[in-house]
């Protein structure tokens, strides 16, 4: 079953499947899972890699640790991010968005010199903001689906991310939004209109 245009997790919609590359003679084939991405400031990535894996956040703590992926990556190799996320994820509490909300200068201090995380001081602090920002639009909205499905359009939900936490820029709310299951635009048509 193809997805529909927008990019939605519905079941059986296999994305394997969703785009098509054309082959020679004008045929096409399903597109294997690659996508050529952006790095925040707008520079293509040298390398290609796999699209995400899609899931179904059960808590705070499944947003908290996509959008803290999506700020990690900003400005490396998605491989470096991807190969040490299990070390990243035990380093950073399980992505517990209480506990990582009620880290502190001691914590943020004893991370920075964590060689299981990426040792970036404002990408750690923008974390801690970002779990403590999530936990009060959760509350405000009612649950944080709620917030990210508040403003009805891809662009006006991105630019609310983008004013409400810190470090996500245009390709990390495109990857969060994706990963957690809410709708984007086909990834060419969004890449093409960011040229």
């Amino acid at each position: 079953m193809l997805c529909p245009k927008v990019m939605r997790l519905q079941p059986g919609c296999d994305f394997r499947n969703a785009v098509k590359m054309p082959l020679k003679g004008g045929q096409t084939a399903p597109r294997e899972r690659t996508l050529k991405a952006l790095a925040s400031d707008g520079k293509k990535m040298a390398e290609e890699h796999t699209a995400p894996e899609r899931i179904l956040p059960r808590s705070l703590d499944d947003y908290l640790e996509v959008m803290s992926k999506a700020v990690f990556q900003t400005g490396m190799s998605w491989k470096v991010v991807e190969g040490k996320w299990p070390d990243i994820r035990e380093a950073m509490e399980g992505f517990n968005v209480g506990k990582v909300a009620r880290l502190d200068e001691d914590d943020l201090e004893r991370l920075v010199k964590d060689k299981r995380v990426i040792r970036n001081r404002r990408k750690l602090e923008a974390i801690v903001h970002n779990a403590g920002k999530m936990i009060e639009l959760d509350k405000h909205y009612g649950g944080f689906q709620d917030y990210l499905r508040s403003r009805h359009d891809y662009d006006a939900t991105v630019r609310s991310l983008r004013a409400q936490f810190k470090f996500l820029g245009e390709m990390g709310c495109y990857y969060f939004l994706y990963v957690v299951g809410e709708e984007v635009p086909p990834y060419e048509e969004w890449r093409a209109s960011r040229r």
